[in-house]
This record gives structure tokens, sequence and C-alpha cells, in this order.
């Protein structure tokens, strides 16, 4: 049974830093794709990044690219989303979540097989 907990989340001053952890246990498969999705209030869940198994393919939305680097260290089974430049729309509960073999969910939340609880971020003005 597959289980993701996300951790690193808090409360942060608009243009600085957190670092969030999303620790992975119980997968049986060797290829997946891990991903960082965020959901604000009253907003849709919206894709963040994601990184394969290798580390080699990573993607960002338009929204946090320049400022936020999504990484990996498969020897302690954990992704981690670093955020730098925080920005008060950045503020959303962030999940990190598992795609599974065809691996085929790509950006669409709702094709991941497995999710996180979550963690908050709050970026003040």
């Amino acid at each position: 049974q597959v289980q993701l907990v996300e951790s690193g989340g808090g409360l942060v001053q608009a243009g600085g830093s957190l670092k969030l952890s999303c620790v992975e246990s119980g997968r049986t498969f060797t290829w997946y794709v891990m991903g960082w999705f965020r959901q604000a209030p009253g907003k849709e869940r919206e894709f963040v990044s994601t990184i394969n198994w290798t580390g080699h393919n990573i993607y960002y939305a338009d929204s946090v690219k320049g400022r936020f680097t999504i990484s990996r260290d498969n020897a302690k089974n954990t992704v981690y989303l670093q955020m730098n430049s925080l920005k008060p729309e950045d503020t959303a509960v962030y999940y990190c979540a598992m795609d599974r073999p065809p691996l085929q969910a790509g950006t669409t939340a709702a094709l991941y097989d497995y999710w996180g609880q979550g963690t908050q971020v709050t970026v003040s003005s």
C-alpha cells in the first residue's frame, strides 16, 4: 500500500523560501512519476511540477518556472520542492502525488494514483 507524506509547509513572507518534502513508502513498482500539485481556497487543484523516477524528466507549471525546483533523493524515498521568491498567490495546500505504470497522468491531477494529505503553505504580503 503506497503512502505519501508531505511536510515543510508553513507561514512565510513574500519573497521568502520554503522547502517541501514528500516521503513515499510501500511502492512495489520500479517506474513512477511524482507530482506536486496545489489547491488554493475556492480554486481547482493545479499542477506545479513533476519528476520521473530517474530525476531526468522534469516539468514545471509556467507560474512557478524560475522560482521552484523539484528534486529527489531515491535513497531516502523522498521528493522535494524548493520554493523561492514566494508570492501571496502561491498560498495553497500543496500535495504530492504518484503515478504508477503505464505513466499516463502527466500534469492531470485526476489521473494520479496516490496522494498525500497535503501541507499548508501561506505567503503573507
